[in-house]
């Protein structure tokens, strides 16, 4: 006991055990301006009701919105040199990774996970932009080559969702050598006769289009979504035009040719589950509950979500 709990008055003692107000209690929309309540919008699969604004979604919460039941195997990603060109700028680049990882609570941009979507197994992945932008370096490049490399293993589709500024640039050389190893690991799985559906959220650009974010069976892009390799302000300042509106937008892709379906978040998973079982020849889903997925190898974990 100290002289606060002494001496102090309860009213006094009250306010100084206050709790301060969540920074995350209101979420800004970014076309509108409205204010909204988070739990309403992370209820909303972080869709904002009213102007349908889709917000970016972590890993996880991808994960949950896909899987049945929101239950998955988490599948163990080959580890990765950390920092081989010891790369500093303002900071040293093996900080910035602790500081993501302690963010985003994975260890790198690109998460997996195999389970069941409408009864039917899949692999997929997931870019958190949230991790460095989403940068394709050598561990999310592992990544992406094992989501593939098990999908052939299990003779699932593989599902990736895209969201990536480019290569990382701390890793070099090494980093835009991801770009062919990703490219040769889609024609693996293609050899093997699997579907390869791409979801392209907001942004993808760089690297990630210049590889395996446009050689999917399928292109589905959320609305709204940034989609090209430059930005579009590089891109004006080279050419000294004007861009078109909506230029690079997944609406604009789908009119030219370059992305299959614009598709709202709340359709998603039941448009993946049509397209998987169309490509897999797999009849409609049964109305019973989906059964227990199967067995991973040794090293990878089942992900429950956590209890709220």
């Amino acid at each position: 006991m100290n002289w606060i709990s002494n001496v102090v008055r309860p009213k006094i003692r009250n306010f100084l055990n206050r709790r301060e107000t969540p920074e995350n209690l209101w979420i800004k929309c970014p076309e509108t301006g409205q204010l909204v309540f988070y739990k309403d919008v992370e209820a909303n699969q972080f869709v904002i009701p009213g102007s349908n604004y889709h917000m970016r979604m972590s890993a996880t919460a991808r994960l949950k919105s896909i899987f049945d039941n929101e239950t998955w195997f988490d599948i163990a990603v080959p580890v990765a040199p950390v920092d081989p060109l010891k790369f500093r700028d303002e900071r040293r680049y093996s900080d910035r990774l602790k500081d993501a990882r302690s963010k985003t609570g994975t260890t790198d941009a690109i998460k997996l996970g195999y389970g069941k979507l409408d009864g039917l197994p899949v692999v997929v992945g997931v870019q958190d932009f949230d991790f460095m932008g989403g940068s394709l370096g050598m561990a999310a490049g592992e990544a992406v080559v094992k989501g593939l490399e098990t999908a052939v293993e299990k003779g699932t589709p593989f599902i990736v969702f895209a969201a990536s500024g480019g290569a990382r640039m701390q890793e070099g050389i090494l980093s835009l050598m991801q770009l062919p190893r990703t490219t040769v690991a889609v024609q693996m799985l293609r050899e093997a006769g699997k579907p390869y559906i791409v979801v392209l959220t907001n942004p993808t650009t760089g690297g990630v289009t210049a590889s395996y974010g446009m050689l999917g069976d399928v292109h589905i892009a959320e609305p709204g979504a940034l989609i090209g390799f430059a930005g579009p302000r590089v891109i004006e300042q080279t050419i000294r035009e004007k861009l078109p509106e909506g230029f690079q937008r997944a609406e604009y892709l789908q009119e030219h040719g370059m992305v299959d379906l614009v598709v709202p978040r709340h359709e998603l998973r039941a448009t993946l589950s049509n397209i998987c079982r169309l490509l897999t020849k797999e009849p409609a889903a049964p109305p019973s509950p989906p059964q227990a997925i199967d067995t991973l190898p040794q090293g990878d974990e089942l992900a429950v979500p956590a209890s709220p």
